[in-house]
């Protein structure tokens, strides 16, 4: 089966630049502050109302009527509500899988966040920390609750397969980012000691996760490694025997990090770039794993009218209001463009999900986000900006 995947990011795992509404009243920048800036009832109802709204059974009937067939849900370590002050979710990831399987979907469990987190940015849960991988408790902490999402939904129709860890920071990507730059930590001691995750670490904790997964889900069904920023890195890995026909790449590509490796930010230069180092680079490695592309969009910095500095919003000191006003026509005449272009690279591999299926942004009125609402991939359909059946 072809993947074709949409994100429901936002949802279990909050960004505050994708719902600025639930922070009101906070400085919080990251989940692990919401929750420690608000009193425990205040907090308890905005994430109970938030998560009852904002996605729901309508949304998966939608999701298949666009022509998608599989979910990936971004979950956070405390989905089991044995992380105070942290709300667990169990009980919305059990409706999901129900949802999904009325309409005949799939879901990929993503796990999304780790205590300390896995890479320091804010949808790791706590901005400029990246501690995790230190400390061996809270690695098992990881590796048990894997075990038990597998038990859970191994043997359900709907699921897809397992995500063990959502972009575990390279040492490149730590430097290259400027992480705790980027995203500044608030407590510096709690900082202190963070930094990138090496590769023979992952190899060894994907080991043990697979160990944890792949005994307690269907044949069928998949365990799905993220490249950790090193989507070249891993043929020696993953055509183990142990492997084979069990595991899939998973590889976040996005325009605006081709920016930041130098790309031009005009639309021949986007095509340029999608061509040769989306499509040939990533077909190159299908070829001895079956890849997805986890996360992309249409997002650019052309359409935001101004340089974005590799995705940096108003929360990172890029505010789009000093941008130049770029038209409605330009604007979808360049996203159909750039939808056209990845959808067709995307379709060499074994899929792809895009991110996201919906935001509450509002560039109309507070036009600091203008050129952002193209996250929004329902947005994008009643745009016209990306296909209305794929």
């Amino acid at each position: 089966m072809k993947i074709k995947g949409i994100n429901l990011g936002n949802w279990l795992v909050l960004e505050k630049w994708m719902s600025p509404a639930i922070w009101e009243g906070t400085d919080a920048e990251d989940e692990y502050y919401l929750a420690h800036s608000l009193s425990k009832e205040v907090y308890e109802a905005r994430i109970k109302t938030h998560r009852s709204e904002y996605i729901s059974e309508r949304d998966f009937a939608r999701i298949k009527a666009i022509g998608f067939n599989t979910v990936r849900i971004p979950i956070p370590y405390f989905i089991f509500g044995d992380r105070p002050p942290f709300i667990g979710c169990i009980e919305e990831l059990d409706k999901a899988f129900n949802w999904a399987e009325k309409y005949d979907l799939k879901i990929l469990v993503d796990l999304h966040t780790a205590p300390m987190s896995q890479n320091g940015f804010d949808n790791g849960g706590i901005s400029g920390v990246c501690k995790w991988a230190k400390s061996p408790k809270e690695v098992q902490f990881v590796l048990d609750l894997l075990e038990k999402l597998a038990k859970r939904y191994g043997m359900r129709k709907g699921l897809f397969g397992i995500e063990p860890i959502n972009e575990p920071v390279s040492e490149e990507m730590w430097e290259g980012m400027g992480v705790q730059k980027r995203y500044p930590p608030v407590d510096q001691e709690m900082a202190k000691g963070s930094g990138p995750i090496s590769f023979e670490w992952l190899k060894d904790f994907y080991d043990k996760a697979a160990e944890k997964i792949l005994p307690n889900i269907d044949d069928g069904k998949y365990i799905v490694f993220h490249d950790g920023f090193r989507v070249d890195s891993w043929q020696e890995y993953l055509t183990q025997s142990k492997y084979q026909g069990r595991v899939i790449l998973d590889t976040h590509q996005y325009l605006m990090m081709a920016e930041m490796q130098g790309c031009g930010q005009l639309l021949e230069d986007y095509l340029a770039f999608i061509h040769e180092n989306f499509e040939k680079k990533l077909t190159k490695i299908e070829s001895y794993v079956p890849v997805v592309v986890g996360e992309w969009c249409i997002f650019n910095s052309y359409c935001v009218g101004m340089d974005t500095k590799g995705g940096q919003s108003i929360l990172n000191g890029v505010d789009a209001t000093d941008g130049k006003t770029v038209s409605l026509e330009e604007k979808r005449k360049v996203y159909r463009a750039l939808s056209q272009a990845q959808l067709e690279a995307w379709d060499k591999l074994s899929g792809y999900f895009y991110w996201t299926y919906k935001m509450l942004l509002d560039p109309s009125n507070d036009k600091s986000w203008q050129g952002w609402d193209c996250w929004d991939l329902a947005k994008c359909i009643d745009e016209g900006w990306f296909p209305k059946h794929i």
